[in-house]
């Protein structure tokens, strides 16, 4: 017994042997993926910028994020009825575009809070604004020029009227630095302004905005130079044939109401041409 107490004892030791080498983990094919992914948005977002003009990206923000209309009468919205109310005239199933008191759908009107004609006399207008917008745009497949010019040229659609708004870029001022002088730009603008605007009635106002000085003046011109301006456009639609008993007002806003957040950026630069609503 002696003898086997003295006998050390055997430990026996198992290695685990793991086959194929295994893949190291695949996390980091994942965050790949993901970041190709997101260069591809990044660079399909700056070719967009690059190859839309400024009133096609106004659409494509506005088609992500949208206005509903709400009202008493009708939800505007994208459901069963298309934004039509209960109450909308003839058949209920007929689904129209949204409808308010202010401004009722083209097909099936709601009443409104009124039931008037003024309602419908609203929507023949809008209608009427929408192929003049329609009819401006067309004219940019012309030539690759005439394609550059709408680039400085925004609508919309307001309770005063078709709101056409001309403004300057970079590069491409449509006045003269610092002066009334309109260029060879605001010049070829003016004469597709003035050609749609020949095929109606409706009154026009003309509207000028000037950017921000950068320093303060004892004399500060801008609101002389934006009433100049504006006048100069009526000079220039009057040549053109428009008839001075269309032309209602001239207002010139001075830098009160830039539309680029810097107000000396030269965004802010513009004159807006208001088709306005006939009285009814």
């Amino acid at each position: 017994m002696s003898a086997h107490a003295n006998v050390a004892s055997v430990i026996i030791k198992r290695k685990k042997v793991v086959g194929g080498g295994g893949h190291h983990g695949g996390a980091w094919k994942v965050a790949y993926a993901d970041f190709v992914t997101a260069m591809m948005a990044f660079f399909m977002l700056m070719w967009l910028l690059n190859a839309t003009t400024e009133q096609q990206r106004s659409g494509i923000a506005d088609y992500f994020s949208p206005t509903i209309p709400i009202h008493r009468i009708s939800g505007g919205g994208e459901g069963a009825f298309g934004g039509e109310s209960i109450f909308s005239e003839d058949t209920l199933p007929r689904n129209g575009t949204g409808a308010a008191a202010n401004r009722a759908t083209q097909e099936n009107r709601a009443r409104g809070a009124t039931g008037s004609d003024s309602d419908s006399d609203d929507a023949a207008q809008d209608k009427a604004f929408e192929s003049l917008d329609a009819m401006l745009q067309g004219f940019g497949g012309e030539s690759r020029v005439m394609e550059n010019a709408l680039e400085h040229i925004n609508t919309r659609i307001t309770d005063e009227g078709l709101v056409i708004e001309v403004f300057s870029l970079d590069s491409r001022p449509i006045f003269e630095p610092g002066t009334d002088q309109p260029t060879p730009l605001l010049r070829d603008l003016a004469l597709l302004i003035s050609e749609i605007t020949k095929t109606v009635t409706n009154d026009i106002a003309v509207e000028g905005h000037v950017r921000a000085q950068p320093l303060v003046l004892a004399e500060n011109p801008v609101w002389p130079l934006s009433h100049k301006r504006a006048t100069q456009m009526r000079v220039l639609m009057e040549g053109l044939g428009i008839s001075a008993q269309r032309m209602q007002r001239v207002t010139g806003h001075a830098d009160r109401d830039p539309i680029a957040r810097n107000p000396m950026a030269l965004r802010n630069d513009r004159l807006e041409v208001v088709l306005l609503r006939n009285d009814t």
